[in-house]
């Protein structure tokens, strides 16, 4: 599961990819390092065109997931849009995309430590795109913070490819990095905009550790 990723891209790059039509940020920031409850910037379709707006990051729970806690931490990470949880977002309206600069898995160190293991498209860490799905909501978030209504947001995963898969085998997020693709998410039918739930192919993602060689040989075994 993804659980933290960074966005070091510009604003005006995140709006010539995605042709946002109104930018609701103002002087967006860097985001080296975004976590679970984070805002962060997403691309999505408003009322007056597409727009890039800041919005947390964490879906709501499914009410099984809420029974015996006070709080609704959120769901970062989305695989089964089958669920009726899932299903009443599914729609255009509520598809988002989420501007990353490299995401992160976690990594077994030698001495049983665990240090985040980095993903981009390249080396030069280019702009991408999750797949994503946002919401409003009312919930509580933290007991500090009581009762708030906040649009939320959370990405899809997938199966993973060869690069993520030996460090986290189980899935990967949901990665858009053709122009087409983001269209496709934002405008297509759901029957359309659901093959697009697919793991990125090799050649288009890269392992950021190299020099970290113990993290790699010990990360390979589990």
């Amino acid at each position: 599961m993804c659980n933290l990723y960074s966005m070091t891209g510009s604003q005006a790059a995140i709006g010539a990819a995605t042709r946002v039509m109104i930018d609701r940020t103002g002087n967006l920031p860097s985001f080296p390092e975004i976590w679970p409850d984070y805002a962060a910037p997403i691309v999505r379709n408003g009322a007056e065109g597409r727009e890039l707006v800041l919005v947390r990051w964490g879906m709501p729970s499914p009410a099984f997931a809420l029974k015996g806690h006070k709080v609704d931490r959120g769901v970062t990470n989305i695989r089964n849009t089958a669920s009726p949880h899932w299903r009443r977002w599914l729609g255009v309206e509520h598809r988002c995309l989420v501007p990353f600069t490299a995401f992160a898995e976690n990594g077994l160190k030698a001495d049983g430590s665990i240090q985040p293991v980095w993903f981009a498209g390249d080396q030069t860490r280019p702009l991408r795109f999750f797949a994503g799905l946002w919401a409003r909501w009312t919930s509580v978030r933290k007991l500090k913070e009581g009762e708030v209504t906040a649009d939320l947001f959370g990405f899809l995963t997938t199966e993973a490819n060869g690069i993520v898969g030996p460090y986290h085998p189980k899935a990967m997020p949901v990665i858009l990095d053709r122009p087409e693709d983001l269209e496709t998410w934002l405008t297509a039918p759901w029957d359309e905009a659901l093959s697009l739930q697919r793991p990125l192919p090799d050649d288009r993602l890269v392992f950021l550790n190299e020099a970290d060689k113990s993290l790699q040989i010990v990360a390979n075994k589990h």
